[in-house]
């Protein structure tokens, strides 16, 4: 596994090692309603109480621990990346643990309380047009401006370790799970998960969910090869508009069961059952996991995959722009569900 891939599970046990005494062993909790609605057994991994507000802390974390001694001149002057705001909070939170100046590159679309949060930790932030080439671009003059590192939000091996992470907690807080349902964007998380499930447990299955406005990874695992979004995606997902990449993809082409596409609509359906079921303020990215899980194509799993881990990435809410609520269009199966 470490020559094809560009990370081992030794990476992620060391990045387990590297970060835990810093981050939160988030619950894990469960909702009798949401069993019924599903027909299975639901376990949620709650990384919106991870501080930050989303797993991202635990590969921004690593990396910064893991690769700043790694540098022949010590300490860097700076620390860049760019960021739809989940990843660029937790760099800013754990370089400001180090000392070391943060610039995150931010798309204009970004959410408010996401650029908020960023500056609030202390980072400073370049506006970015919304697709990946524009992102790239004004990181890379960031870059050559501040002397700064790259910590790259999905790709960067250290930050693919540290997702892993959850994986481990996983197995220990649901040591029957038969399958974990993971958001993928760029695919950091995933694929750290996938590295780990398939090292420990390699019948448990993996499973990724992505908006079907975002559907690349889909895209990818269909066509056998790397297929990224042509355009910026257009999805009430923020946090899964970055396509998966050149290291990602190896992970996620190999050790990655499958992948469920979900509408804009069933997003939105998902991320209320959740809000007013479990009375968890996830983010709508977070509610990706449970929508694929109740769509219709997840019927054609096998019944045998009954403990479903569904793992909620974050909770950072833009309440200013949640004007799409009343939009949502509710199934009827949540209201014909008995209490």
């Amino acid at each position: 596994m470490c020559a094809q891939y560009c990370i081992s599970f030794a990476d992620v046990e060391k990045a387990h090692n590297n970060i835990r005494d810093s981050v939160h062993l988030t619950p894990v909790l469960t909702s009798s309603i949401l069993n019924q609605i599903a027909g299975r057994s639901l376990f949620f991994k709650c990384e919106l109480f991870q501080k930050t507000g989303s797993f991202k802390i635990r590969g921004a974390l690593n990396a910064i621990r893991g690769l700043i001694p790694d540098t022949l001149e010590g300490k860097p002057k700076a620390v860049v990346t760019h960021s739809s705001g989940n990843h660029g909070q937790a760099l800013t939170f754990a370089a400001k643990l180090e000392g070391i100046p943060a610039y995150i590159v931010v798309p204009q679309t970004a959410p408010s309380c996401k650029k908020l949060a960023i500056q609030a930790y202390g980072a400073s932030i370049v506006y970015s047009e919304q697709s990946d080439e524009s992102r790239e671009k004004v990181t890379q003059r960031i870059m050559q401006e501040t002397e700064g590192i790259l910590v790259h939000p999905n790709q960067e091996p250290a930050v693919i370790a540290g997702q892993g992470t959850i994986a481990l907690e996983v197995l220990n807080q649901v040591p029957l799970v038969d399958a974990l349902v993971v958001p993928v964007g760029g695919g950091g998380m995933i694929a750290g998960i996938a590295i780990t499930i398939k090292a420990l447990k390699p019948n448990v299955k993996v499973y990724a969910a992505e908006p079907l406005n975002a559907d690349d990874c889909y895209q990818s695992k269909l066509k056998g090869e790397l297929t990224p979004n042509l355009h910026p995606p257009e999805t009430i997902a923020d946090g899964v508009k970055s396509s998966i990449g050149l290291n990602t993809w190896p992970i996620i082409r190999d050790l990655v069961d499958d992948v469920f596409t979900v509408t804009e609509d069933e997003i939105k359906y998902a991320t209320q059952l959740v809000w007013e079921r479990m009375k968890l303020l996830i983010e709508p990215t977070a509610g990706v996991g449970l929508a694929a899980v109740l769509s219709q194509h997840f019927q054609t799993v096998s019944p045998e995959v009954k403990n479903i881990c569904i793992v909620l990435s974050g909770g950072n809410v833009d309440l200013t722009s949640l004007n799409w609520v009343k939009q949502a269009e509710r199934p009827a199966p949540y209201q014909t569900v008995s209490v």
